[in-house]
This record gives structure tokens, sequence and C-alpha cells, in this order.
């Protein structure tokens, strides 16, 4: 049976680079994998896929009960099919904390390490065999390391990611800013999507207290471009919170280049969490801009409070 890999619903270019990163590496050892997407990737994740000629992958909605796959750059069931559990998963491979809930027919490789990318886990796992990596899936593991440090300015950077980074820019003849630039420009055109695809375009599910939140980040280089959206997008946090089955979605347009992030405040409840978990004084206003603030991993999720 082939092997299925994928990431998290709402594909970044980690979701999106990993799983062809891991195709590789497993089919190189005379493997049977392959690849696949759980949604659309974003605009920077395509922006990667034709630059190195990946083939973007195909995307599935469910999966056949006992099917093979390995989880990338997630754990978190809520993030994967909803028959997750009656799959065959064989290994997960991710930097995120444990959230639980998954279960498996038997013992399987886990390993989560705190480094800011999976690719960059990969890379350490595959040992010698990454001295064979052609140079579509070097750029793949650049492209996944250079989004999710947003080019080392992440607090979630670690030594690791940007030596590596650093050795395969080194290996490929590419400028890291000239590159990144080029990514984040990508990554930065939204004007295709609608409202409702921008605020699930790179979302995830946190409850607080028994609050469902959909917890959504733009990282973009003009800012402006998204918030001139702003009565819109608040307008339509409402709908997709009722379609999707939570209580509020947030929104965190990260400013990659000023370092720092725009929190939209429609509703007392956003303004009561902007001030407990960023201390932030929001006033009469409807948006609050948290300086510093550009990892929802590191910096936003953890510190979500009631």
């Amino acid at each position: 049976m082939t092997t299925l890999i994928f990431g998290h619903k709402s594909p970044d270019t980690d979701s999106t680079g990993s799983p062809i990163i891991w195709e590789w590496f497993l089919n190189h050892q005379g493997g049977d994998a392959k690849a696949v997407l759980l949604g659309e990737p974003n605009t920077e994740a395509n922006f990667v896929l034709e630059r190195w000629s990946l083939g973007k992958p195909e995307i599935i909605k469910s999966l056949d009960d006992g099917q093979s796959c390995v989880v990338v750059d997630t754990n978190n069931p809520a993030e994967l099919p909803e028959n997750i559990n009656s799959a065959d998963v064989r290994a997960i491979i991710d930097h995120h904390k444990l959230v639980g809930g998954l279960e498996t027919a038997g013992p399987i490789d886990i390993t989560i390490r705190p480094l800011a990318c999976t690719a960059t886990i990969m890379h350490d796992l595959m040992g010698d065999h990454s001295g064979h990596m052609p140079d579509a899936i070097k750029g793949a593991m650049l492209s996944c390391i250079l989004s999710d440090t947003l080019a080392f300015r992440s607090p979630t950077t670690t030594d690791a990611d940007k030596a590596l980074a650093e050795k395969l820019a080194g290996d490929l003849a590419i400028s890291i800013p000239e590159y990144a630039d080029e990514m984040f420009a990508a990554k930065s055109d939204v004007s295709a999507f609608s409202d409702a695809e921008l605020l699930r375009m790179d979302s995830k599910e946190y409850a607080v207290d028994g609050t469902k939140f959909r917890v959504s980040v733009l990282e973009t280089t003009s800012p402006d471009t998204v918030l001139s959206r702003k009565d819109s997008l608040m307008e339509t946090m409402k709908t997709v919170a009722a379609e999707d089955g939570v209580d509020q979605v947030l929104l965190f347009v990260v400013d990659i280049l000023n370092e720092e992030a725009t929190m939209l405040l429609p509703n007392s409840l956003t303004k009561t969490l902007a001030e407990k978990s960023f201390n932030a004084a929001t006033g009469d206003a409807d948006t609050v801009i948290l300086p510093g603030i550009m990892s929802r991993k590191k910096q936003i999720i953890p510190n979500l409070k009631l």
C-alpha cells in the first residue's frame, strides 16, 4: 500500500513542502510514498511549487480506513481528516506542542523537536541520505525554513534552522534575502481571495477555557493591503465562526518587516482577550498593534487568556 504523507489543513509552505521532502526520502530508500495536501496551498506555497518545478500534490478530503500515512507539521487531530484515528498512522514528524487525541493501531515513530521548521527535523532524520537530495528538494527545504522563520525574524528560529538554511542556500547559489523577498511578496498578494478564504488561509483551531477559537494569521510585507479590508473581514468573522463551529475567529496581521502584529477587535470578547493575553490597551479602537508579536506557535497561542 502506498503511504500518504500530509500536513495540516490550510497548508502553508512547511505543510506543503515537508510532505514532498519526505516523499522523496522514503522513495529514495525504495519505499512507496506519496505526498498529498488537505487543502489548497497558500500563495507563498504555490510560488515555491512553481519556483522549484514541484508538481502540486493531490488534494484529499478524507482517508480510507486503514490507509497507511505519515503526519507532518502537526499532531493535532482537529487539523487532520475526521477519520484519522481509523487510518494506519506510521509516523509523526512535527515541531508543535503535543496536543493529544491521536490513536494508532500500534507503536509508531514520533519525532517532535523544538525547532522552527519540520523540514529542519527531516534533514537531521535523513542522515547521510540528505547528501543525495536533488536541487528541487533542497529548494523546498530552504523555502520551508525561510517561511517558518520569516527569514530568521521569528522568535522560533534556532541556530539549527539558520545554519541549515545557509548551507542549502550556498548549495543552490541563492541569496537568502533576495529569495525571501520573493517568497514574502507572493505571500502578501491576497487580492484574489475572499474574506472567508483569508480567514481560513493560515488558521488553527484552539480552545481557551471552553471557548473555541479559529486563530488566523496573515504574514505580509504589505499589512495595509489586508487592513484596508478590515470592516468586511470583521463582518465575515461571524459567518466563518458559525460555519466552522467555533465561538470566535481571531485575526492577527503580522507585519514581517516591522516585526509586529495587528489584531482585529470586532467585539468585547476579542478586546478582553487582547487585554488579558497581551496586556494591550484597546480602548474604543477596533484594532490593536502588538509590537514584537510574530509567531502564533510561540507568542500567540501560548498566551491566549480570557
